[in-house]
């Protein structure tokens, strides 16, 4: 299973894209709310109704932790801090989009690998910051900003389902 964290304030485009696109490609994703309530209000007040709770989950199954950016604060969830460095300890897929690399580079999970994100939280990801837009290294995936959630995405379902997949929802798509 797949998970994708949702905090108030979190940037819908990239939250709803990444969903929309892995789901077109038939990938297990479940969207978690971090606030304790189910209902999660992104940063341009559209509100998004996620699947459960932090707390609720059993992340046992978890193959991919997925953190969209806004204007959230990720890294003040000790349940999800926990995860992602116990996620990342095993080697497995963790992907940040814009500000939520930062949320790694702080926890010390991008040591020794490259990482993006979006202008102004360079500084958290220290020497793991080599720009570009997506970034894939060893377990993780960044990308830059919201104007690149499909970029994001596609980079997520080539890893997770295949190339043959990702073109296939990559025509469907028109993108």
């Amino acid at each position: 299973m797949n998970y994708l964290f949702l905090d108030n304030g979190f940037e819908e485009i990239e939250a709803i894209t990444t969903i929309d696109l892995l789901r077109r490609a038939n990938i297990a994703l479940t969207t978690v709310s971090i606030t304790g309530q189910p209902m999660v209000l992104g940063a341009h007040n559209i509100p998004v109704q996620a699947d459960g709770k932090i707390e609720d989950i059993d992340f046992s199954d978890a193959e991919t932790l997925i953190l969209p950016g806004g204007a959230s604060h990720l890294e003040n969830c000790s349940m999800l801090t926990d995860l992602l460095l116990k996620h990342n300890e095993e080697g497995k897929l963790i992907a940040a989009i814009c500000y939520a690399p930062s949320v790694l580079g702080k926890l010390g999970i991008l040591k020794g690998k490259q990482a993006t994100c979006y202008p102004g939280f360079e500084s958290a990801l220290g020497e793991s910051y080599v720009g570009g837009l997506v970034v894939e290294s060893k377990n993780i995936i960044t990308a830059k900003g919201p104007g690149l959630s499909s970029d994001f995405a596609f980079c997520l379902i080539e890893k997770l389902a295949g190339s043959e997949i990702a073109d296939d929802v990559y025509d469907k798509a028109q993108y």
